[in-house]
């Protein structure tokens, strides 16, 4: 049986718009309209799951999802680093960023390498039985990305040339070992009938 997984990115939050590190920082009011007129736009899901931050549960329940909490990735754990943005990081830790940039392996911010990040997503979507059918995720932006890397057998260092814009939906259809890659929709409206 295939697997059809649907990530679904967030809405935006002024953390977001500020190009923070996530902090787990719940939705704005632009981002609650934004994620509440995307509402008719999903495709039929037999699964609806959300990442552990506030703005995925909020993302998913404007979204008129009944999505569980447990079961979706979480964000990228990028330690003291949190709630900073890369130019303030960049100021103060030239060297530790470069690092980073430069080595899948390294976490100069104590918290979870880019290489772990993208293995412990791909653990999660390996670990869908074939008999999941349609499942729908609202997660961080990182872990869409981390995805594909994995899904599709990436360099961990091409998760750089990766964007997942918010209210975006990137399918991947397939199961362990073996995935196919639908590049993110935007979730309008009219988007709603090219998913089913």
């Amino acid at each position: 049986m295939t697997v059809r997984v649907m990530l679904v990115v967030p809405a935006m939050t002024a953390a977001v718009r500020e190009a923070r590190f996530g902090d787990r920082e719940p939705l704005d009011a632009a981002g609650l309209r934004s994620a509440r007129a995307a509402a008719g736009a999903l495709p039929r899901v037999d699964r609806a799951l959300s990442g552990p931050s506030p703005r995925c549960r909020q993302t998913a329940r404007e979204l008129g999802l009944g999505a569980e909490c447990a079961g979706a990735p979480d964000d990228w754990d990028l330690g003291r680093w949190r709630g900073r943005t890369l130019a303030e990081v960049s100021g103060r830790e030239p060297a530790a960023v470069a690092r980073w940039l430069d080595d899948p392996a390294a976490a100069p911010h104590g918290g979870e390498p880019l290489a772990g990040l993208c293995a412990r997503v791909g653990g999660w979507l390996d670990s869908l039985p074939p008999d999941a059918g349609r499942v729908l995720a609202v997660v961080e932006p990182a872990v869409v990305r981390a995805a594909l890397v994995a899904a599709l057998g990436l360099a961990p260092a091409t998760f750089w040339r990766l964007d997942a814009e918010p209210l975006t939906l990137t399918g991947l259809t397939g199961g362990s070992g073996r995935w196919n890659l639908r590049c993110g929709t935007r979730l309008t409206p009219s988007s709603a009938a090219g998913g089913r």
